[in-house]
């Protein structure tokens, strides 16, 4: 008997309903298989690679973000110093040193108006997965924060987290450094 033979041996034993259910059982199955294998979109780990100047205001920022976000700690993936992750679900995303976001070539988007954080300024984009991602604007080096749709309650409460490293890290066009909190009262 050949191994095919075997199996076929073991369908025709069983009822005719049960062989009849058979086929489309195991399709199902595997049709659920492989559309629960997709999982959630992670934003990519790519490490940027700033210039020197650049470089100095990562370093800096990388030791000023905080711990935690909103409850879930930080834990950056090995070989990225430019890059920080906290443990969201799914995972949000810190790159610093990235370049400027190409859609900014666009004069409509130049125009138009992210959300603004603590004073710092955000060039809101959509990830094409159901989250956002925000890149600073009017700031030495481009830093960008890739918030995945659920991570978070609000998209901009992951910024609220980092915003205040960032002001006191990376300076703005002027090269001034500022805490974020309005001191004109």
């Amino acid at each position: 008997m050949s191994r095919f033979q075997r199996p076929l041996r073991a369908l025709q034993a069983l009822p005719a309903p049960v062989r009849w259910l058979a086929a489309p059982v195991v399709l199902i199955g595997c049709t659920g298989a492989v559309l629960m294998s997709g999982g959630t979109y992670q934003p990519p780990l790519t490490a940027p690679t700033p210039d020197a100047t650049s470089a100095g205001y990562c370093t800096a920022l990388m030791k000023a973000l905080p711990s935690t976000m909103v409850d879930h700690p930080r834990a950056d993936p090995a070989g990225s110093r430019y890059v920080a992750v906290w443990q969201t679900s799914p995972r949000t995303v810190l790159r610093c040193g990235v370049p400027r976001p190409a859609s900014l070539n666009i004069l409509a988007n130049q125009e138009s108006t992210g959300p603004n954080v603590d004073g710092l300024q955000w060039y809101l984009e959509n990830d094409g997965h159901g989250g956002y991602r925000f890149t600073t604007t009017l700031r030495a080096t481009y830093v960008e924060v890739s918030v995945p749709a659920k991570a978070v309650t609000y998209p901009t409460d992951a910024l609220g987290v980092v915003s205040p490293a960032i002001l006191s890290t990376v300076p703005d066009l002027n090269g001034q450094f500022s805490t974020g909190q309005d001191t004109d009262q």
